[in-house]
């Protein structure tokens, strides 16, 4: 079901028709113009701390893996971060792709997906884009893009959870030596 909203007015009939027929029979006005969003809106609420943090964890373990691997990365693992993307400088397209391609394959949505370089609009060079999201858009959850120019630089973000985050990292890695 879509989650929306609205309000109706006019004669009792007509609101209580409409109530049915944008809801569900049965249901009508007594789901509320909200049909049952306040519960995942809540729900948002009391997992956003522990998500964070799991991102934020998956962060500082790829930029200490990562730099360990002999990749400048940005911020280290132990700098002061405001957000959480964590950069990697690859230096190789072809490093960039294979990081992306991993991230991809070790996400629990479309990991049978393979992306691509491709042109997109508002960018001047190709862009890869790494994304097994539950919420198609979602930046929270483990995902990873770049340009495809240099010096090929991987915007990695999220994690729901900090094993799937480090799964992600570790196969993304795994990809691009193996």
């Amino acid at each position: 079901m879509r989650k929306i909203g609205a309000y109706i007015a006019g004669k009792n009939k007509y609101v209580s028709l409409a109530a049915e027929r944008l809801t569900s029979p049965g249901q009508g006005k007594e789901v509320g113009p909200t049909l049952g969003a306040n519960r995942s809106f809540l729900q948002g609420l009391y997992l956003a701390p522990s998500v964070v943090a799991s991102s934020l964890k998956t962060a500082v373990f790829a930029s200490r893996i990562l730099e360990k691997l002999g990749y400048k990365v940005s911020p280290k693992y132990n700098e002061f971060r405001t957000d959480i993307v964590q950069k990697i400088e690859f230096n190789d397209p072809q490093k960039l792709i294979k990081f992306c391609v991993g991230i991809q394959k070790g996400s629990a949505i479309d990991s049978d997906s393979v992306p691509e370089p491709c042109d997109m609009p508002g960018y001047d060079d190709q862009i890869i884009m790494a994304s097994g999201s539950f919420t198609q858009g979602s930046s929270i959850e483990l995902s990873c893009d770049g340009p495809i120019r240099k010096p090929y630089i991987a915007f990695m973000q999220g994690g729901l959870t900090y094993e799937y985050g480090k799964i992600g990292v570790l196969r993304a890695i795994e990809e691009m030596i193996g």
